[in-house]
């Protein structure tokens, strides 16, 4: 598989606060975290069981179909 050259412009904000730089904002001035016991998948065997998780982020919102293909 050829290697592919990416280029990343603009900004934006993916994590455990939520999606896009004004969620992000809103969170950081009302004090919430986005750190708590993980839910995504079963983490009993883990030592810990406390993440920032990721959650409602839909990469197909964001990028094109023939992008999200040569994943």
């Amino acid at each position: 598989m050829p290697r592919r050259r990416v280029a990343v412009t603009g900004i934006g904000l993916v994590t455990p606060l939520g999606v896009g730089v004004e969620r992000n904002w809103e969170a950081v001035l009302a004090g919430e975290s986005g750190v708590g016991p993980v839910t995504l998948f079963d983490a009993s065997r883990l030592t810990s069981r406390i993440a920032g998780e990721v959650s409602g982020f839909r990469p197909e919102e964001f990028i094109g179909e023939d992008d999200l293909n040569g994943m």
